[in-house]
């Protein structure tokens, strides 16, 4: 008979490589016991790891666009608030000078030149809202004031524009006309019509009152979707508000004919309604975008669901069945961990 001696140093080390290797396998299986998913998916998918990091990456791109989504909503909400202000101001204004109907009365006409400066005033706070930083009505220039305010040093600009046009509309008629006391009917129609709205609707808007880009922001909502995702103050809606609001401020209260005041108030009625007419049509595209952006996060949900459920049965785990093995592991960790403590006390000093 034979008897083959193992040295106490040998089982040491075997022991020592059990527990690195328990402790490994402890570290992979209480991430696959928290993640729900394998520890190492290159070992546990082989093949059809490149399948699990597509799925990754379109998740990725959806959480993305699911993002960019809830910013553009936060966006068209902000900017159809702020219109649903301007169109309010412009129905306000309007039936101030409806109310007036054509009467010459002081305190009527300086109540409705007020109604009208309050309008401006509440228009051009709407037109300067912002979102997330962001000036909302001016196109694709975000970080420029959209509208200046009248009221203000800002207005000197179109202040003198204005009183340009009057000047020279007064000088070229035959004899010239000394101030608005001298305005007929005709000659109130030919200067609001041809000289005025003219200068509003063409480049002096741009040169005294907006700041604005004609160019509105594009946003993708989906893979193969994009839609315009705000508006700009550039419209005729808010040109024409502007023009009515200036025509009220400037010369509603002046010493005129009763015929041409009569001009003045159905003129600045029309362009107050216009105006109105046109940002309501600005918040129905808008509504249009948010049906999409809607749409388009309904769809983008059940694309998430769909591939978070095929990834899960792709390169999911069993967490009971790592709960047990975790329990299997620190069985076999602690086992080892006593007998390499046993086996550090074996001396042949004990037995001397």
């Amino acid at each position: 008979m034979k008897t083959t001696f193992v040295s106490s140093l040998a089982i040491q080390n075997a022991m020592r490589l059990t527990i690195q290797q328990s402790q490994t396998d402890i570290v992979a299986t209480q991430y696959e016991m928290t993640s729900g998913q394998h520890y190492d998916l290159g070992v546990s998918l082989g093949g059809s790891t490149a399948r699990s990091l597509d799925l990754d990456r379109e998740l990725a791109r959806m959480d993305s666009l699911k993002s960019t989504n809830s910013v553009v909503t936060l966006r068209l909400s902000a900017s159809q608030t702020a219109l649903s202000s301007m169109a309010t101001a412009a129905q306000t204004a309007r039936n101030a000078l409806t109310a007036l109907s054509g009467s010459s009365d002081v305190t009527l006409i300086d109540n409705a030149r007020l109604s009208v400066k309050s309008a401006l005033a509440n228009f051009t706070t709407a037109a300067n809202q912002t979102s997330a930083g962001e000036f909302i009505f001016s196109g694709i220039n975000t970080d420029a004031k959209p509208m200046i305010d009248y009221t203000t040093s800002e207005g000197a600009g179109a202040k003198a524009a204005y009183q340009n046009a009057l000047n020279g509309f007064m000088a070229s008629q035959t004899p010239p006309l000394t101030s608005l006391a001298d305005f007929s009917a005709a000659q109130m129609n030919d200067f609001i019509s041809n000289t005025l709205e003219p200068m509003y609707l063409g480049n002096d808007w741009k040169a005294n009152w907006s700041d604005a880009s004609d160019q509105n922001m594009t946003s993708r909502i989906s893979a193969n979707e994009v839609v315009t995702s705000s508006t700009n103050i550039n419209a005729v809606g808010a040109r024409k508000f502007a023009l009515a609001s200036i025509i009220g401020m400037e010369m509603l209260s002046a010493d005129m004919k009763s015929e041409a005041r009569n001009v003045l108030s159905s003129k600045t009625i029309s362009y107050f309604s216009e105006a109105e007419a046109g940002i309501n049509a600005q918040r129905s595209e808008l509504g249009v975008s948010e049906q999409r952006v809607k749409g388009a996060n309904t769809a983008l949900d059940a694309q998430v669901k769909l591939m978070t459920t095929h990834k899960t049965d792709l390169d999911g785990v069993d967490t009971y069945q790592a709960s047990l093995k975790m329990t299997s592991l620190k069985t076999q960790l602690e086992t080892a961990l006593t007998l390499t403590g046993r086996l550090q006390q074996l001396s042949l000093v004990n037995y001397l």
